[in-house]
């Protein structure tokens, strides 16, 4: 039986809270603790993945894991940001459906980390090869960068990402990045506690003193108004590496070099922008004018961005009004100065990045061709004790996710029961509508009364909006304020006057209305776009084109409340046509510290994502559901008919099972492809039985297993015991055969001993055993002197020492001769392999011409050398040398006599190993005897047949064959030599 792992397998806690037994809020709570202190921060809410941040690395992350989740059943694994990412590819890759991971959840509850794993996933399963591999390298790249441009530290999080980000995939390789929704009034003012974005403390802390130079920036935080003090270092973070990483990614994203120093050139202006002051002078006609502090700053502004610096000042001090082709020139006092500095600041960075959006999707250059799957990391709700416009349309936005979210759950849900033919009853829940209504709606929204405040002519503050508000939603049920007509706020303490307060889903809000108006108005004058426009930076120039005079647009540009509500209903309209997946981030405590779960910080952000909504909602129909294959492949063990194999169709095996175990059948109803089960308690009983079951079959298995180990011992010990006793028998056998042959051996030696005691006692050999005693005395005498008197080890010496006793004659001399061996052997133990040969050369001279040859004895001296041209060394017989290729065995110079006049010629004779030729010569050498041998030795190996050579006082005559010629050198058959110094 093949063995398959399950959700149900080994949990910890329950793995799939829509099978949590009881459900409650506290029980939630209390099985997602037990999960985080056992390290298993994932589970499931059918299939949603809620996710808790352990601030800490896991070892879940590594190749093997993401191995381990390809192409599984979801819930076929423990609970994983893996297995959703998989399932959502496949239904992409094999299905042909657009897919969207929605990532939501508060600042510092791991949502951009989770982005991050998502993306990883998907680069490691999707398609292959060089190109595929770069784009993916280059996608994933642009995080580094979009988080330093885009993430900022809040109070509850380190990299909080204060914009909306959606990365699309196609089946194969990733596609695009869209971003939208930047919280771009972080630029000017954060709250306490807080940074701006990464990049200005990046380019502060890593550039180098030169570059610094050139951004004419100061490494001192301290010297810009935009860059709060007070959380300038963040523990743990070391921006100067940080932004040798961004730089390295731009690199691999592919920015140019001179784009590189575009963009901090724009980010250091609009650093700079914050440290230009106004103060006021009043005019003739009394009206207030600002006038700039100090035009240094503007002045190192204008010099980065190529812009003349009386154009940008005059800009800061007056705005042009043009209406029906009349231009109306008036002055700025110093608040209206600030606002504009300011949103020049924020316009100037927030188009900066959708632009660096723009150029990272040029790189990629994907064109559109599948289906898409959307990464969508995007900012969680958030209540802080000072809640202004940010918070507002943040909230909103996710007011508006959880509406679809529902909406989607509800669908999927509806679908599902309708694909397998279920009955499908209505589910009642809460619907934010209401909430999205009182924000949204076009006459009497939240937005709407903003806008309307905002184009109103007259006096506008955030005093009036709220007056505003308090006419038109004073009768809201989930809208509070004191000023409002419902009486039930005005004496609520708790509620400021200057505040109004929202019931959202998550729970309520309070919003303090002071800059509402401001930053939904986020008006940039047309004088400082057109100064924009007029830079010679071209990167600055293409951030404006607004500014070019021959497109000028009379009509106001929309508001920021506006746009972002246009942007809301893009997101939800994309995100409709979409499968989703949910992932549901929760920060388990404000401290950022691993292994802490606060329950109270937990619970407040289960109730505000709605996770019991979304359990409920679940659970409203039918808590569980499986395909027949895997429902029958895990309880077939339950039934004696489907165990241990089943042979017909999956639903007929799993209709017999719920039969056999008597399960109510309104707890189970049967789809086209899956089996529907009610209440969680009917999957606990079964997972009861069949936990039992496995236990009854481990212990038949173990039973199993011991009868068998016990029989196989049992065997091995018989066959042992037989090899044993066989092997005792043999040595009894051999012992008592050997006690035979000692008896017989001391029964014979007695008998011999008896017979030679008869031979000793006959008279014939009375004598010797009278003088047997002194002999004995003599011989030991003898051996004792004899090791003190030996002869030197060389074999030449003939020494020897007497024999003292005649009785030892024989053995005398077969001493001298056996010592004479030895010594002769380890004298030629000592010989080299060239001694070797020399002394067998000598002796093959000496078996032919000793007692032959007069000249023989005067010869045995000197060495054989057989060389003596040495054609190596000299430079004459190069030639000669090169022709030979054998071993050489005489080279001399010999005399050659003519046979007819008896003239002599000198010859150079050069003899190789090997030669070849015939002749007939007479000649003479001083090396007869050593030419006469190794001509001798080397026939003899060569033909196997001994050379036949006469040998006289007058001359040595020999015949021979050689096998090869060669030029300038003689080769005869008859050698004939004179009588010479050497013979």
């Amino acid at each position: 039986m093949e063995v398959k792992t399950s959700l149900l397998d080994n949990m910890i806690g329950v793995g799939d809270m829509v099978l949590l037994e009881p459900l409650s809020e506290d029980s939630f709570i209390n099985n997602l603790k037990k999960r985080f202190d056992h390290s298993e921060i994932y589970t499931y809410i059918g299939s949603v993945v809620v996710s808790i941040n352990p601030y800490r690395p896991l070892p879940i992350y590594s190749p093997e894991k993401v191995e381990e989740y390809r192409n599984r059943n979801f819930y076929e694994l423990s609970p994983h940001i893996f297995s959703l990412s998989d399932e959502a590819y496949r239904s992409l890759r094999d299905q042909d459906k657009d897919q969207c991971i929605l990532i939501t959840g508060e600042s510092g509850a791991g949502k951009t980390e989770a982005s991050k794993l998502v993306m990883s996933y998907v680069a490691a399963v999707c398609g292959k090869g060089a190109e595929v591999n770069q784009v993916k390298e280059q996608l994933l790249q642009s995080n580094p960068v979009l988080e330093a441009f885009g993430n900022a530290k809040t109070v509850r999080n380190d990299n909080s990402s204060r914009f909306v980000k959606k990365m699309l995939w196609q089946k194969l390789t990733p596609m695009t990045l869209s971003l939208d929704l930047l919280e771009k009034s972080r630029v000017v003012k954060q709250p306490r506690g807080e940074r701006n974005f990464h990049i200005f403390y990046q380019i502060l802390s890593g550039a180098s003193e030169d570059m610094l130079n050139k951004l004419k920036l100061e490494r001192d935080f301290s010297r810009y108004n935009y860059l709060s003090l007070d959380s300038a270092r963040v523990n743990g973070v070391d921006d100067a590496v940080n932004f040798r990483t961004v730089r390295n990614a731009m690199q691999i994203v592919g920015f140019m070099d001179h784009e590189t120093q575009s963009i901090l050139e724009v980010v250091a202006a609009v650093l700079k922008l914050g440290n230009i002051e106004f103060k006021p002078e009043s005019r003739v006609n009394g009206l207030d004018e600002s006038k700039i502090k100090d035009k240094n700053e503007l002045k190192e502004i204008c010099e980065l961005t190529g812009i003349d610096q009386s154009v940008l000042e005059r800009a800061f001090s007056f705005r042009t009004v043009e209406a029906k082709q009349e231009k109306v020139s008036t002055t700025l006092n110093v608040a209206q100065a600030y606002y504009a500095r300011d949103a020049l600041a924020k316009n100037l960075y927030s188009r900066l990045f959708s632009w660096l959006v723009t150029r990272i999707n040029e790189s990629i250059k994907v064109i559109f061709l599948y289906k898409v799957m959307g990464v969508l990391d995007i900012y969680g709700f958030e209540i802080f004790e000072d809640n202004s416009f940010e918070q507002f349309i943040i909230n909103y936005c996710n007011e508006k996710l959880q509406q679809i979210f529902i909406e989607l759950t509800l669908k999927e849900e509806q679908e599902e029961y309708i694909r397998e033919d279920i009955e499908w009853t209505h589910i009642e829940y809460f619907n934010n509508a209401i909430i999205c209504d009182l924000i949204e709606n076009n006459q009497t929204g939240i937005l709407a009364m903003l806008d309307e405040e905002c184009l109103r002519p007259g006096t506008v503050t955030d005093d009036t909006f709220l007056e505003k508000l308090n006419q038109v939603c004073a009768t809201h049920q989930h809208f509070e304020s004191r000023m409002s007509k419902c009486s039930r706020f005005l004496n609520d303490t708790s509620l400021p006057h200057s505040c109004f307060r929202i019931q959202h889903y998550a729970g309520k809000v309070m919003y303090q209305v002071e800059g509402f108006v401001d930053k939904n108005n986020d008006l940039l004058y047309r004088d400082l776009s057109q100064a924009m426009w007029k830079a010679n930076h071209s990167l600055i120039k293409a951030l404006f084109p607004e500014g070019n005079p021959a497109k000028i647009n009379l009509k106001r540009p929309p508001t920021a409340g506006s746009q972002f509500k246009a942007s809301v209903a893009t997101l939800m309209k994309n995100l409709q046509t979409k499968n989703p997946n949910y992932i549901r981030c929760i920060k388990p405590n404000d401290k950022k510290a691993a292994h802490i779960f606060n329950e109270a910080l937990v619970c407040h952000q289960v109730r505000y994502l709605g996770l019991l909504e979304n359990v409920r909602v679940r659970r409203a129909g039918y808590a569980f559901r499986q395909p027949y294959e895997l429902c029958l492949e895990r309880y077939k063990m339950l039934c004696k008919q489907t165990w241990p194999h089943w042979r017909g169709p999956a639903r007929a095996g799993v209709e017999v099972l719920f039969n056999e175990l008597e399960i109510p059948k309104e707890e189970y109803s049967f789809g086209r492809s899956k089996i529907f089960i009610r209440n969680p308690r009917t999957l606990f009983k079964l997972e009861d039985l069949r936990k039992q079951r496995l236990e009854d079959l481990a212990t038949l298995i173990q039973k199993m297993y011991r009868g068998w180990k016990c029989r196989t011992h049992f065997l091995l010990m018989k066959r042992s015991q037989i090899v044993i006793a066989s092997w005792c028998r043999r040595y009894a056998q051999q012992k008592k055969y050997q006690r035979i042959k000692s008896s017989a051996i001391v029964v014979q030696s007695y008998i011999r001993g008896w017979k030679v005691s008869l031979i000793l006692l006959s008279s014939d050999c009375l004598g010797l055993i009278i003088h047997l005693p002194s002999n004995l005395s003599q011989m030991q005498k003898y051996f004792l002197e004899m090791k003190n008197k030996m002869p030197s080890l060389s074999p030449v010496d003939k020494n020897w020492p007497a024999r003292p006793y005649l009785f030892l004659d024989s053995t005398h001399k077969e001493l001298k001769r056996i010592f004479h061996l030895w010594r002769c052997k380890k004298y030629r133990d000592q010989f080299t392999d060239q001694q070797k040969l020399i002394y067998e050369e000598k002796l093959e001279a000496s078996e032919l011409f000793k007692d032959k040859k007069a000249l023989y004895p005067a010869s045995v001296g000197q060495p054989f050398h057989g060389a003596y041209l040495e054609i190596s060394k000299n430079p004459k017989y190069k030639k000669l040398k090169d022709a030979v290729e054998e071993k050489i065995i005489i080279a001399e110079v010999v005399n050659k006599i003519n046979r007819a006049n008896g003239k002599v010629i000198k010859w150079h004779c050069l003899i190789p190993k090997g030669a070849a030729g015939k002749g007939d010569f007479l000649f003479s050498s001083d090396h007869l005897i050593e030419m006469a041998t190794k001509l001798y030795r080397t026939t003899l190996s060569q033909t196997r047949q001994k050379l036949n050579i006469e040998i006289s006082d007058e001359y040595v005559y020999f015949l021979l064959v050689f096998k090869r010629t060669f030029p300038s050198v003689q080769h005869a058959n008859r050698f004939i030599s004179q009588k010479s110094n050497l013979g």
